[in-house]
């Protein structure tokens, strides 16, 4: 699994990047495949910070988001530990980059 960062241009003024998650050929049923909708995103400070992905709801006439990357019930695992993953690669091809 790796992650690949697409640049867009023309984007809202504080996209960094967009990132998707690519499953390699060992990966079993989800090899071949990508999912898309993360972004990195520059807070008003500078930091860079990762957005999942979400669909949004009207609840009451109240906008709300229901993130699409959910820990399974029960399971230690969460969505920060995935946004800090994404995150620190993105951060390693900066630096490769550069």
């Amino acid at each position: 699994m790796r992650v690949v960062f697409v640049e867009r241009t023309g984007g809202p003024e504080r996209l960094v990047c967009e990132a998707e998650v690519v499953f390699e050929a060992e990966a079993g049923p989800l090899a071949g495949m990508r999912l898309v909708g993360f972004s990195l995103w520059r807070s008003a400070d500078g930091e860079v910070f990762v957005s999942v992905p979400a669909r949004s709801y009207d609840a009451g006439g109240e906008r709300r988001f229901f993130d699409l990357l959910r820990p399974i019930e029960g399971q230690p695992a969460n969505a920060k530990r995935a946004k800090a993953w994404i995150l620190e690669q993105y951060e390693a091809a900066a630096g490769a980059a550069a």
